[in-house]
């Protein structure tokens, strides 16, 4: 063959085995990114650097990057999504040591009602695994004690107990201004967490069922949802899916005379536990 054309041809195989690679994504160690924005921001940053990982499987849904990065890792692991968090909330509260830069006054507790710990008392990790994409289960399920949810802050969420067959009512005066307090494995919000969602329509955290909860008002009307479930629940579209899906409320029922329940009903999908 004459040299010239042999060159040609080397030249050729070698630029079509580079598209080729390009094509296929780069090297094996790569690590893709869900591309996913907020429909009220069009340039989210994702990736680990913000606390959410996509393992290259789908798209991971965008309220998740709402939580909060320096507390909480969420990883798009083909269906399934997984959500870490160290269990700190990124606000203010009395349960704060008084040497820790979040730490205030109590206002609507005291010293002398507080529960016992602080914040910093409590130090692990709290992991969720959930569908990316969760459905309604043929029959509802009841909340157990400890951990139900997930809040965007980092810290948990609890239901309307304090304890087996103890109301919360018993411990109401130990909430903070966020309706939380401490104990036994962490802080944790029982009542609307005011840092974070005041009469709104504010992302508040994931459920254990897979099912984001928000503020006490709809995204997609601007007032209270009058079509909620027993649970808290409808199907509407939310400021981060334009595809109108299930999710929880805040019910707007007052709870004595002044609070609002995060999470008193079942779970409408299938839970997975907190561990």
């Amino acid at each position: 063959m004459n040299p010239s054309n042999l060159s040609s041809l080397t030249l050729a195989i070698t630029l079509a085995l580079t598209l080729g690679l390009t094509g296929c994504g780069g090297s094996e160690d790569s690590t893709d990114v869900a591309d996913a924005t907020s429909s009220t921001d069009t340039s989210t940053d994702t990736g680990i650097d913000t606390g959410t990982e996509d393992l290259g499987s789908g798209i991971l849904h965008t309220a998740y990057y709402e939580f909060d990065d320096n507390n909480v890792n969420v990883v798009l692991s083909g269906t399934k999504v997984v959500i870490e968090t160290n269990g700190m909330p990124n606000h203010t509260s009395p349960y704060w040591s008084a040497s820790n830069e979040l730490h205030v006054e109590p206002t609507v507790t005291s010293y002398a009602k507080m529960a016992p710990g602080y914040i910093g008392d409590f130090v692990g990790t709290y992991t969720l695994t959930v569908d990316n994409s969760p459905s309604q289960a043929t029959s509802t399920s009841a909340t157990g004690l400890g951990a139900i949810g997930i809040a965007v802050s980092g810290a948990v969420i609890y239901n309307d107990e304090e304890g087996p067959g103890i109301p919360l009512d018993d411990a109401a005066g130990s909430l903070d201004f966020n309706g939380a307090h401490t104990g036994p494995q962490s802080y944790h919000y029982h009542l609307e967490p005011i840092s974070f969602s005041e009469d709104d329509s504010n992302l508040i955290g994931v459920i254990a069922d897979g099912f984001f909860l928000y503020g006490r008002k709809c995204n997609s009307t601007g007032t209270y949802p009058t079509d909620l479930d027993a649970s808290g629940g409808h199907t509407s579209i939310t400021q981060f899916a334009q595809d109108a899906e299930y999710h929880y409320h805040i019910q707007n029922e007052l709870y004595l005379g002044s609070y609002y329940i995060l999470f008193p009903g079942d779970y409408q999908g299938t839970a997975s536990a907190i561990r």
